[in-house]
């Protein structure tokens, strides 16, 4: 991490500091080690302002500051380190070096939080798109409801990185009329391709499995309005707009999966946009998009989308597949199978944020890179042992001794609690095995 010279103002201290964001005010609080405990590495609930908080004034000097190196925690609660240079200062606040002079001015203003001066993880945004739809061809996508068995179409996409999925959009048709508020939920499902997840061999009801959906959807990523993990938004592109050919009931087992279609249909261009909360955590792998549109009447036809292949949209990109539940587990191809006019993609597109460690937060918000797969972390991406390394404080260093380690696993422990990531139970073990470790102990 690169040290940063500053120039401080006023100052009178003779013992290792911690500072806390202050915002709005034309001033810092530091905080002196008081013997209440050691705070390096988190934010502790002890560091209050009665604790010998000491104000630096951006104001003409009386006081030499002496050299130490002293820590600040951000709005994160992790700890950083700056290195202060002895000095009567003659300016209001100056910066040694001209790497860090936004540094500088952001310290200085009433508006701004600390900055931290580590390094974040490189930020990379994730979007996918197969285009507009291309009017060939229009195809059922619902959920079960009275009288109406479930029908999905599914289409593929795929990732090059462990990616964090924070919103889609896909475009279908509403019948002719249809208000907005006759969409009553959507349903989000993405699939391995198969044989990931499915029974191997196949039942034999269809032509082909090979590059279809599985047969069961990936738990973890299915999100759905009814129990709020998604939103969505409706938005009516065009009023009128037709397809050449569409696929409602006529989705059959082999040999009879060659329907042709139920021929063309006009209704509302409708795109539905939906948030996810959670957003959805995929690896890199290759997958399929399933979204589900629950009408009040009526039903909702998912819009295909051009199929280039000079070069193709993506290495690998397949076809959308459909099924029914008199089908499933299985899936035809629409385009291949169903109507031979194919193959089609369908209409969608996808937005979210690489997360290189698969923590959950993405990369651009990740305080702490290369966090162990499967460790809990806090909404900076920072793991436990993170903040409070066995081998020294997260600022470098080592620590002066095995209580200041426990001290700081405990503190950094209770912030966790506090935020509903671990519960009191798991405090206690955490803190068990730090004081039973040899962390931080001297050697003898």
């Amino acid at each position: 991490m690169q040290s940063v010279r500053f120039q401080l103002t006023h100052a009178n201290f003779s013992a290792l500091l911690f500072i806390t964001q202050n915002v709005g005010r034309q001033h810092m609080r530091m905080y002196r080690d008081t013997g209440v405990g050691i705070h390096e590495g988190s934010y502790s609930p002890e560091c209050r302002q009665s604790d010998a908080a000491i104000p630096i004034e951006f104001y003409n000097p009386t006081t030499k500051v002496t050299p130490k190196d002293i820590m600040y925690t951000s709005s994160s609660h992790r700890v950083h380190q700056l290195n202060l240079q002895t000095l009567i200062a003659e300016k209001a606040f100056s910066v040694r070096t001209n790497a860090v002079k936004t540094v500088a001015l952001a310290l200085a203003s009433t508006s701004s939080a600390l900055l931290l001066l580590v390094s974040q993880a490189s930020a990379g945004a994730f979007s996918f798109s197969t285009g507009d739809p291309d009017g060939k061809i229009g195809t059922l996508s619902r959920p079960s409801s009275p009288g109406k068995i479930q029908t999905e179409t599914a289409d593929d996409f795929i990732l090059s990185e462990t990616t964090l999925i924070n919103q889609a959009t896909f475009t279908g048709l509403l019948p002719a009329g249809a208000p907005l508020t006759s969409i009553g939920n959507v349903e989000i499902e993405i699939y391995h391709v198969f044989p990931n997840d499915s029974a191997n061999p196949p039942s034999g009801n269809v032509p082909a499995r090979a590059n279809s959906p599985g047969d069961v959807e990936i738990g973890t990523a299915t999100r759905d309005g009814a129990d709020g993990s998604l939103s969505f938004t409706p938005t009516i592109l065009n009023p009128s707009f037709s397809v050449a050919n569409s696929v409602v009931d006529g989705i059959k087992k082999s040999p009879n999966q060659k329907t042709n279609g139920e021929g063309p249909v006009t209704g509302e261009e409708v795109s539905i946009t939906v948030t996810f909360n959670p957003p959805i955590l995929l690896p890199a792998d290759h997958y399929f998009f399933r979204p589900e549109v629950l009408l009040s009447d009526g039903n909702f036809l998912w819009l295909s989308a051009p199929k280039p292949t000079s070069p193709p949209l993506f290495t690998g990109d397949l076809q959308s597949w459909t099924r029914n539940d008199d089908l499933a587990p299985d899936w035809l191809r629409i385009g291949t199978d169903i109507t031979a006019q194919g193959p089609f993609n369908a209409a969608f597109s996808l937005s979210g944020e690489t997360d290189a460690d698969a923590d959950g937060v993405p990369d651009s918000l990740d305080l702490c890179p290369n966090t162990p797969q499967g460790a809990v972390v806090n909404d900076d991406g920072c793991s436990i042992d993170q903040l409070a390394p066995c081998a020294g404080p997260a600022s470098g260093g080592v620590w002066k001794n095995h209580g200041q380690y426990v001290s700081t696993v405990a503190h950094v422990a209770n912030d966790f609690l506090a935020q509903g990531l671990i519960s009191e139970d798991e405090k206690g073990a955490i803190v068990a095995a730090a004081a039973q470790s040899k962390c931080g102990a001297k050697a003898r």
